[in-house]
């Protein structure tokens, strides 16, 4: 599944401009929102690949990781492994003002969400789709054996 999940990532990643990005000009709200989607047809892959379900019983499964208070624990859980320089983008996304606020979650865990989705937005504009695969792949294992979801 993880080879599969990381080649879906590449080949969407293809239709992306093919020269280097300069994410250092992006802001890191930006970086949030290709991440947050990014993330969203992740959860839905590992989802679906569990097995066929009814479809609502497949959104409930996903809505769970996809929320803020999920993403912030997720991110705590895999800090440890982030390198500087992932570490870095996690603190700006952390730290950007956002203008909107969370509906359903403390303003931690929402910053926390939005830090974690500019990560995974900057490693998929890095097209380092293996690395992206590894780091939510892991933290969706914690979450999952914490709350057994």
């Amino acid at each position: 599944m993880e080879t599969g999940l990381s080649q879906c990532i590449a080949a969407i990643g293809q239709m992306t401009a093919e020269d280097a990005v300069d994410l250092r000009n992006y802001s890191p709200l930006t970086l949030a929102y290709i991440g947050d989607a990014v993330y969203e047809l992740m959860i839905r892959s590992m989802v679906i690949s569990r097995g066929n379900a009814p479809v609502n019983k497949l959104h409930k499964r996903s809505a769970a990781l996809a929320k803020a208070p999920a993403q912030a624990w997720i991110i705590k859980a895999i800090e440890p492994m982030l390198d500087e320089e992932e570490l870095q983008v996690f603190k700006r996304g952390r730290n950007a003002k956002a203008y909107t606020s969370a509906k359903n979650a403390s303003i931690i865990d929402y910053r926390m969400a939005t830090g974690f989705e500019a990560l995974i937005g900057y490693l998929y504009l890095q097209k380092k789709y293996e690395r992206l695969t590894e780091i939510v792949k892991t933290g969706i294992e914690k979450y999952s054996e914490e709350f057994k979801h």
